[in-house]
């Protein structure tokens, strides 16, 4: 039990030094990285099947025992992340083997692509508050290599914004800890859990307020979110996918487990910044995706507009709220991953980002045509894919709380959201393709990048189709939360 709860980490550790190692050997790289990603996969299912069964996979390290010890804690909620961090890291492994994305590796892209994932699996893992914020850090690092190994002027570029708001949201992080440390004692989670109703309120609401805000700039949220499409349009498009999916849901997960559990109940007035919060970052990303004609740039918008979506159910304060948050996390971590993967197949067919430039591909390419609709729809809420379910989560917990202000500008966005989608598929699809002398390239190796985004619309619609299962694993992962 106590390997399994590391397994999160040890994996991909271990995956890091032999990628490393192997760099001068690309076929021998690609196998160390099949297998560590396929463990990691397996140890992820372990997780939630020991996790659906009642039992948190636990571990502690140090001499110490809990609080004391480096604690390792996966449950419910923990094991469902860390299993769809397993899934994302899969398909971008295997659309990384297709000509889709034309640039050359990068001999250390592999190790720093693991290393993203050793952060992102620590992060879910951990049941420490500073051991949290050491697993942002190797995020960050890795992240930050990985937008600067390709030396290109808007890759430096991309690499300078995303590290300056980034470190700042770090700083931010390192300090509520050390406060949170200095008013209570106590980093474990449990700890604080039974420390945190000691505190006066106007501690509490301070202390809070000042992890939600390091926490809200890692997860791209109204007002602190312009790194995210500033820089993430120049990553290489199999890693663009995993980031997008993923990284701000770590920030969105660190507030759940804040607000939701480690300091549940938290002031009243945590919770009311954070829905109108929620609500600010639900429109202002939807306009800014409606701006935009690069379809990278457009559904990195996209990202902020859902996160929206995804603290709101935080904000609710509530059981229904709590599960409405993971439900919707999930969803929209396959969903986003692939339209971004859908995207560079667009790009190596026609040439180019920018919808004004291209047309034409649903005749040619019908099956990606309908390949594109089902995460696009599923993004907008349409009945029954997965993304109506989230919505309806959400937005039946807002409605019985009374929070019709919230409401209505979701359904504004939900709309917005669908202008966006059928602007990219009247513009990459429907309509002629702007050069008449366009003819479709010659893409012998496009078999892997239809397998990874095939497997992707295949959980999008096994999770639409039969939404009860992950309805009431998510209730019951959010019953647990609160109640150390």
């Amino acid at each position: 039990m106590s390997v399994l709860a590391v397994s999160p980490v040890l994996v991909p550790l271990v995956t890091v030094v032999a990628t490393a190692l192997a760099q001068k050997r690309p076929g021998l790289q690609n196998v160390f990285s099949y297998v560590g990603m396929l463990l990691f996969f397996g140890c992820a299912v372990a997780l939630v099947d020991t996790a659906h069964h009642g039992v948190a996979a636990q571990a502690v390290f140090g001499g110490w025992g809990a609080p004391f010890g480096i604690e390792f804690h996966v449950d419910r909620t923990g094991a469902a992340m860390v299993l769809i961090t397993a899934i994302m890291g899969l398909a971008s492994l295997v659309f990384m083997a297709s000509d889709a994305d034309s640039e050359p590796r990068h001999p250390l892209l592999l190790p720093l692509m693991f290393g993203v994932l050793a952060g992102v699996g620590g992060s879910f893992a951990t049941a420490d508050l500073f051991n949290l914020y050491v697993w942002f850090e190797v995020m960050l690092i890795c992240a930050v290599g990985i937008f600067a190994i390709g030396g290109r002027i808007d890759q430096l570029d991309g690499t300078f914004k995303y590290f300056v708001l980034n470190i700042f949201g770090t700083l931010l992080l390192l300090v509520a800890v050390g406060m949170i440390y200095g008013a209570t004692g106590h980093l474990n989670y449990t700890a604080l859990a039974q420390s945190a109703p000691q505190l006066s309120p106007w501690m509490a609401t301070l202390l809070v307020s000042g992890l939600m805000l390091a926490f809200l700039v890692k997860a791209g949220a109204f007002p602190l979110f312009a790194w995210l499409p500033a820089s993430y349009h120049t990553l290489p498009a199999p890693v663009l996918a995993l980031f997008a999916g993923l990284l701000t849901k770590v920030g969105v997960y660190a507030v759940l487990r804040s607000v939701g559990d480690i300091f549940a109940p938290a002031p009243d007035l945590v919770y009311e910044a954070l829905g109108w919060i929620a609500a600010g970052t639900m429109l202002f990303g939807v306009l800014g995706a409606a701006y935009h004609w690069d379809m990278r740039r457009i559904l990195a918008f996209h990202i902020v507009s859902q996160i929206g979506y995804i603290l709101l159910g935080v904000a609710l304060a509530s059981e229904a709220g709590n599960a409405a948050t993971l439900f919707y996390t999930l969803h929209h971590i396959v969903v986003k991953a692939n339209l971004f993967l859908i995207a560079a197949m667009i790009w190596r067919l026609t040439g180019n980002y920018d919808l004004r430039k291209i047309g034409g591909l649903y005749k040619v390419k019908p099956l990606l045509g309908v390949l594109f609709l089902i995460p696009a729809l599923s993004l907008v809420g349409i009945p029954p894919l997965s993304g109506f379910w989230s919505k309806l989560l959400v937005l039946q917990e807002a409605i019985a709380q009374g929070r019709i202000a919230w409401t209505v500008i979701a359904l504004i966005v939900s709309v917005l959201t669908l202008y966006s989608m059928v602007k990219i598929w009247m513009e990459a699809f429907w309509k002629s393709h702007p050069d008449e002398h366009w003819e479709l390239p010659h893409t012998p190796n496009l078999w892997p990048a239809w397998v990874a985004t095939l497997g992707l619309a295949a959980v999008t619609l096994s999770i639409s189709f039969n939404p009860q299962f992950l309805v009431e694993y998510a209730q019951a992962a959010a019953q647990t939360l609160g109640g150390r």
